[in-house]
């Protein structure tokens, strides 16, 4: 194909995504779901302008790496930790009930049960990139359902080597014994990723980020991940599960956000190019053929994993809301159901006929997900124990995030100097009490970007973060950061931890109890008898030690020891600090064996 070709196919490309995406934003029907039927119209099964998604469906899988590559980025691996028990538990009877009431369905139904065996397999596996798109879009990839998807997703990736052993072993032919090859590889190919990226990776990250030229560092960052996910197809996992757990290594690091930066719009666009090659791989003929029985199993299969993972949910002590979002979230077939199909069928467990049935239904099953997710935000919104957002109806040049007792004090300041606030806050109950005393607060979730937008983030002058979510803090700060530059932030820290987060980011954050604290400190000072002008003195000292210890601990904050030696002498210079400030045979001292004055929170 020539190089004129190339630009007219790229060019069908874009017009389908910018003609459809707008429209069913705009419809309420989600950017997946315009993509998704944007690819059905340009496919070869419709108007024929793209003659071989296939080719376009593997360069756009790697849309696919780049997501899990970010999300990797967001996560740490004590937080992936954390997931154990619904990766583990809850991914694996999902994976092996769905396999095994698959494989009785279609012995039942009269099919051999190698190729029911194989239908099974694929059925079980959900689609990492439909779901996981549909959650960020809708900012719910944090919530519990939102993290058991995740969790599930990344069990399912976990299995795709013991999977394909399966599908070698039910091959006509195949031998009873299997080489251990396969496995000893990728479990090498792990541990090299798992080093480089802490000896060598990061070395690297500062050396070109030295060169001071931005594009030389998007390079950097493209070939990182293409490294790691030709290392991990070679091993015979899956890419996507290769980059997450290079995403995970590198959550760390402090390079993470300009990572993040750099990929996310390649990430956006190959995903997109994705969901449009999957929408091509639509064989209309064959469902026109026969809708009756593709599009009945392809109910049927969403209909009985959606109640199965509903079930399964609840086992694990998901509430109803997040069951739900679980269920509807990986209802669907994923697009690893193609390989494992295609696999099959070269092995020759699959003819050909059985072979573009599945592939139908797998297809018609992941333009089914946008539309349960077009449902379940429906239904969200008319349940009645599940209060809808407020429309903010006003602008200001203040917003604040969180109105409890942090940000009331804040804003009751700043109205008094006659400066409008717009108030957020994501606690209904408080929401209303609030309302009662006068105020006017909108209830909702101040990290949606489209509730910020809504309140008129682009043209505010400053944004107090005030929430007491740590993690959600930090993520909007980023957010903000990332788009709306010009904004102000001040923002409130819980605590030390988050507070190098922030610090991180170029802000300076308000310590809750910091000032309170030293309040008490002075108070106590003075109950002592320590004169007021040599309290304020202390309390002085001690506040900017404070600040330069904290400064010096973020900088080593991964290193335990670091820190461990940073507070030990933090303590000792303290001590010789305001040893100085103690005068008078009626002052204080502090003794042998008494412990000095600790450091704030």
């Amino acid at each position: 194909m020539s190089a004129p070709d190339y630009l007219v196919e790229a060019g069908i490309y874009l017009t389908a995504a910018v003609v459809a995406v707008p429209l069913f934003k705009r419809l309420g029907l989600g950017s997946v779901l315009g993509y998704l039927l944007a690819g059905v119209a340009i496919g070869p099964h419709a108007l024929r302008l793209i003659a071989d998604p296939e080719r376009v469906l593997h360069f756009a899988e790697f849309g696919v790496v780049m997501l899990l590559f970010l999300v990797g980025l967001e996560l740490e691996p004590h937080q992936v930790w954390r997931l154990r028990k619904a990766l583990l538990g809850l991914g694996g009877l999902q994976v092996a009930i769905t396999m095994a009431a698959v494989t009785a369905l279609g012995v039942l139904l009269g099919a051999a049960w190698p190729v029911a065996l194989v239908a099974g397999i694929g059925m079980a596996m959900s689609s990492t990139a439909i779901g996981l798109a549909s959650l960020e879009e809708r900012n719910l990839l944090r919530t519990p359902g939102g993290q058991a998807s995740f969790a599930v997703l990344l069990f399912q990736d976990l299995s795709v080597i013991p999977l394909l052993m399966v599908l070698a072993l039910v091959a006509p032919g195949a031998h009873a014994g299997l080489a251990a090859g396969p496995a000893l590889r990728a479990l090498l190919v792990l541990a090299l990723i798992i080093t480089a990226s802490r000896t060598v990776v990061r070395p690297l990250m500062r050396i070109v980020a030295q060169t001071g030229l931005r594009e030389i560092f998007v390079a950097f960052s493209l070939l990182l991940v293409i490294g790691v996910s030709l290392a991990v197809q070679w091993a015979g996992l899956s890419m996507a599960l290769g980059t997450f757990l290079a995403g995970v290594l590198l959550a760390d690091s402090e390079y993470r956000y300009e990572l993040r930066l750099d990929i996310e719009p390649a990430k956006g666009l190959l995903l997109g190019l994705f969901f449009i090659a999957v929408g091509m791989s639509v064989d209309l003929p064959l469902v026109a053929h026969d809708p009756v029985r593709i599009l009945g199993l392809a109910l049927a299969i969403v209909a009985a994993k959606a109640a199965l993972l509903y079930g399964l949910a609840r086992a694990f002590k998901l509430d109803c809301g997040g069951a739900r979002l679980f269920a509807v979230g990986l209802s669907q077939v994923g697009e690893f159901a193609f390989v494992i199909y295609n696999l099959a069928l070269t092995q020759g467990t699959l003819d050909r006929t059985t072979y573009n049935g599945l592939n139908a239904v797998v297809a018609v099953s992941m333009l089914l997900t946008p539309l349960l997710f077009v449902l379940h935000d429906r239904f969200r919104r008319c349940a009645p124990n599940e209060r809808p957002t407020d429309a903010i109806t006003e602008e200001n040049p203040v917003i604040v995030a969180g109105f409890g007792r942090f940000g009331q004090v804040v804003v009751r300041v700043l109205n008094a100097r006659g400066i409008r606030t717009t108030l957020i806050d994501r606690d209904p109950s408080q929401v209303d009490v609030v309302r009662r005393f006068g105020w006017r607060c909108y209830y909702g979730d101040a990290a949606r970007l489209d509730l910020l937008e809504q309140a008129g983030i682009a043209r505010a002058r400053l944004l107090v973060i005030a929430i007491d979510d740590p993690e959600l803090a930090v993520k909007m700060t980023r957010i903000v950061r990332e788009r709306w530059p010009a904004v102000q932030i001040v923002a409130r820290a819980r605590g030390r931890t988050d507070a190098f987060e922030f610090l991180e980011l170029g802000l300076h954050p308000v310590r809750e109890v910091f000032h309170s604290s030293l309040e008490a400190a002075g108070e106590a000072l003075r109950a002592l008898g320590t004169p007021a002008t040599a309290t304020a003195h202390i309390i002085r000292q001690f506040a900017q030690h404070d600040r330069e210890l904290l400064e010096r601990t973020r900088q080593v904050r991964h290193d335990q020891q670091a820190v461990m030696s940073i507070a030990e002498s933090g303590r000792h210079d303290l001590e010789a600090l305001l040893s100085a400030e103690q005068s008078g045979p009626d002052q204080p001292r502090l003794e042998n064996g008494d412990a000095p004055p600790p450091t704030a929170p």
